[in-house]
């Protein structure tokens, strides 16, 4: 039994989200809490609430055992840019790309 949490247009560069989810793949659940509730990184807590967001819907949903459950899978996929100017010196302007990411947590027995 699988459940999945899904989380669109995380305001995270996929780069980044993916340093955080190589810690958690394959982890326990409460491991995989413990080490995001720790971890100095803005994606730990993006990620930290979609855990419990997944946790919560294999519960709910399908009757999970919660001390069972294990990150089967994560991944992290670039998403869309924000373009946004930012100005520069005799009139001229350069674009900064505001990076999102997608992020797909499965938990699992």
């Amino acid at each position: 039994m699988e459940t999945r949490a899904i989380l669109r247009g995380a305001r995270l560069s996929a780069q980044k989200g993916r340093l955080v989810a190589d810690l958690i793949r394959g982890k326990p659940v409460d491991q995989a809490m413990n080490i995001l509730a720790f971890t100095p990184k803005k994606g730990a807590g993006i990620m930290r609430k979609l855990l419990e967001s997944a946790i919560a819907n294999a519960e709910h949903n399908d009757g999970a055992d919660i001390d069972a459950l294990k990150v089967k899978t994560i991944h992290v996929e670039r998403g869309s840019f924000q373009r946004r100017f930012h100005a520069r010196a005799k009139g001229r302007g350069t674009r900064v790309l505001r990076h999102s990411c997608h992020i797909y947590l499965t938990v699992g027995d």
